[in-house]
């Protein structure tokens, strides 16, 4: 099968690589029809997540056909169309069974190597790298799903791919970043980012009873997005001096109540410590440019919340814990609990609450990947979301023996 493997930094390649194979009773193998490229991957892109190998397939977020079924998985059905959640989940073990399924204790095989970084390793992830398990991800023709009996989400044939494909992560992660801010009636919810998980979020602070959003930004077509479809005031922070300053005259000096980071490792800034973080990250003194996390402990009113939804890597510098400890901030943060979430917000998205296809602006071939990266990464062409389509799918072997079945 075709396949996007990562080769290096900035090094994205289609190659041919086998065919995935059922190896536990609890696997599927998903024929995949949509994937797409997160923000996260740019990430693996510009070389700064650490433990991946060259040929290692990417991708976590897709959606296809079941082809293939593990003797052990009784809720799925060959043909069936799902979703895959970018998080691998047991569903049995002491994190499962509280819904935090991105914690899972037994996805991640490789877990001692999270473990001498984070301490305790969270759960396995698709394509991101060995230190998450070192899974083959989705931006391929076909994958392996483990524990198929828990992660999978069956969608009605009455949707096409476009209006759930996102359900794999970037809505259920913006809506549970804005969950994570704690909102209450009346509250100001400060977003940096209006990418994909930016937008998702700001969709889902109005569903939580914010009753204003404030997003950040530098990108016109970002910005008119967060205004137009998000109803959101929006802030260019390449055009005013200070974005904290801006903020507190928006809010009478109060500071917003909640302060969402949808950015991440990569931030960038027109400040001082934005700079320097962008040279130390170059020269791998740093693992992570924290510039929107320090803003957002600043800009929060005394007693609110910061929610982390970006990604980031290690360790960051020059955070003002002093300001965090003194406001009595509360931090809210982690990947996303995928299975607690993506029933109830496809029952959102069938009652048409919210159109996920919003945020699609380039539908490309799997092909096309490697350039699209690149598109993605530069927001060239305006670019906020590329949606990727396998080919012909070519024709898939099933493979017996083992316990498997057809």
């Amino acid at each position: 099968m075709k396949a996007v493997c990562w080769n290096g930094k900035t090094d994205m390649r289609v190659e041919t690589v086998p065919d995935p194979e059922i190896l536990n009773p609890r696997d599927a193998i998903v024929k995949i029809t949509s994937t797409a490229i997160c923000g996260s991957d740019l990430h693996l892109y510009d070389g700064y997540i650490p433990t991946m190998k060259k040929g290692d397939i990417v991708g976590h977020e897709f959606m296809g056909e079941v082809v293939e079924l593990g003797r052990e998985v009784k809720n799925l059905k060959i043909g069936d169309r799902v979703v895959v959640p970018f998080t691998i989940s047991c569903g049995s073990c002491f994190f499962c069974k509280k819904e935090l399924y991105s914690l899972c204790d037994n996805s991640n095989p490789n877990s001692w190597i999270a473990e001498k970084l984070m301490g305790h390793s969270p759960a396995g992830l698709y394509g991101y790298s060995h230190m998450m398990g070192g899974y083959a991800g989705g931006q391929a023709e076909y994958a392996r799903v483990p524990f198929a009996d828990v992660g999978p989400l069956k969608v009605p044939d009455g949707l096409d791919d476009e209006k759930v494909l996102f359900l794999s992560d970037i809505f259920p992660t913006g809506y549970m970043a804005a969950e994570n801010c704690q909102i209450q009636p009346g509250d100001t919810v400060a977003i940096w980012g209006c990418g994909p998980v930016g937008q998702f979020a700001i969709q889902s602070a109005w569903m939580l009873g914010a009753q204003r959003v404030i997003a950040i930004d530098r990108f016109p077509e970002r910005l008119l997005l967060a205004e137009t479809w998000g109803r959101a005031e929006t802030i260019d922070y390449e055009e005013v001096d200070s974005v904290l300053d801006v903020l507190n005259d928006m809010t009478g000096g109060f500071g917003p109540d909640s302060c969402l980071d949808a950015v991440g490792m990569e931030a960038h800034g027109t400040t001082i410590d934005a700079k320097v973080d962008k040279t130390k990250q170059s020269l791998k003194l740093t693992f992570d440019r924290a510039h929107v996390l320090r803003e957002a402990i600043l800009a929060c009113r005394k007693g609110g919340t910061v929610s982390l939804a970006g990604v980031y890597g290690g360790f960051v510098d020059k955070v003002p814990m002093g300001a965090a400890m003194n406001k009595g901030l509360t931090f809210k943060m982690g990947q996303t609990h995928m299975q607690k979430y993506m029933r109830p917000l496809l029952e959102r998205v069938e009652k048409g609450e919210i159109d996920l296809s919003r945020v699609i602006t380039h539908r490309l071939s799997l092909e096309d990947a490697p350039g699209a990266y690149q598109t993605f990464r530069d927001k060239q062409d305006s670019c906020i979301k590329v949606v990727l389509k396998p080919g012909g799918n070519g024709h898939f072997h099933a493979h017996g023996g083992n316990g498997r079945e057809h």
